[in-house]
């Protein structure tokens, strides 16, 4: 997890949602020994959904997840499906950070959490981060990218005892219900042509591959990559589940093309970083599957963005947001509606 904190980010004194004593008591209690001093924390920025904190007591550092403050939406900001998942895949190829604990008790921090290992590595955003890898760096970190994604698809969810955590069957049908009903939660303004999206989604369905463990929100600042491009944790598994995994292509095809708010440009916009039809073709390759269809899962990719997106513009617009840059996070919205009919209409 990266340690660069913007200057807007909560002090040690006022860490919303993390209190330090009873974080402490809990840690000592459940692995004694692990923590061997006074904790410290700080919010690690560029999140716009769950919390996440690193702690330290001075020797050690981990890191510490939980549900956003204030309005969370029903299925979403599921800590025990985060860390079930990141514990089934650690002896895989898919790098992921070691987990130590999952707590379910509410009262101790106020909401479910976990404690996982502190990797290094930065989550790449902005033009101006990547670009000192230079071209050949940014092209190793797109083929870590694909690579991963592929390793990720190939793997047996029954042998690392994920054969039960989700239902293949029907999965882009209950795909489009879920983002609509998640819509529904955080409807506070009209979002021109997002209705006729979801019907066009659900009418459109296309053929499922092969099921497949799903990240649910692959994309490139959602891995830990070292200053030589290599990546070391794919994080924010909070939407994993058992599908087609060709919407986590999708999906990462729509962030290739979204502006960052704020900042330079976004980093997959760096020389060296493949364009989306070569994306494609490297995904295709390395994993043989049929994407003739993507255009529908790119649209998808959209609506769930777009619906993401105006969830945290409720909760910033109720000043339930931690930390800075979601002033504009609800004017994504409408322009993910318009490219998704756009890719609709190619599909």
């Amino acid at each position: 997890m990266s340690d660069k904190l913007s200057g807007d980010e909560p002090s040690d004194a006022e860490l919303p949602g993390l209190d330090l004593e009873r974080l402490r008591s809990y840690l000592d209690r459940e692995l004694p020994g692990l923590v061997s001093g006074p904790l410290s924390g700080r919010v690690i920025a560029g999140g716009k959904s769950n919390l996440t904190y690193v702690v330290t007591d001075g020797a050690g550092s981990w890191v510490v997840r939980r549900p956003p403050l204030g309005h969370v939406l029903a299925t979403a900001h599921d800590m025990p499906r985060e860390y079930r998942v990141m514990t089934a895949l650690r002896d895989t190829s898919v790098p992921v950070p070691r987990t130590h604990v999952l707590c379910e008790d509410t009262e101790v921090l106020g909401a479910p959490f976990y404690v996982m290992e502190h990797v290094a590595g930065t989550p790449f955003r902005t033009l101006d981060e990547i670009a000192p890898l230079g071209t050949e760096g940014v092209r190793k970190v797109a083929d870590g990218l694909i690579a991963t994604l592929g390793n990720l698809h190939a793997v047996d969810p029954a042998e690392v005892g994920l054969g039960d955590f989700g239902r293949p069957a029907g999965f882009l049908e209950r795909q489009v219900r879920r983002w609509s009903k998640q819509l529904e939660a955080s409807r506070s303004r009209d979002i021109p042509g997002i209705d006729e999206l979801r019907d066009k989604l659900a009418a459109m369905l296309p053929e499922q591959g092969a099921p497949a463990i799903v990240h649910g929100d692959y994309r490139l600042d959602n891995v830990l990559v070292t200053d030589d491009g290599r990546l070391t944790a794919v994080l924010d598994w909070e939407m994993a589940t058992l599908g087609d995994p060709l919407v986590d292509l999708g999906l990462m095809l729509v962030y290739r093309e979204q502006p960052v708010i704020g900042g330079s440009g976004p980093a997959t916009s760096a020389e060296g970083f493949p364009s989306s039809p070569e994306l494609v073709e490297m995904y295709a390759a390395a994993t043989g599957r049929d994407v003739s269809r993507l255009g529908w899962y790119v649209a998808f990719g959209c609506f769930k963005l777009a619906v993401i997106a105006e969830g945290i513009h409720f909760r910033h617009s109720r000043g339930l947001t931690v930390g800075a840059g979601f002033d504009g996070i609800g004017d994504v919205v409408a322009p993910l509606v318009q490219r998704a009919h756009t890719m609709l209409k190619e599909d």
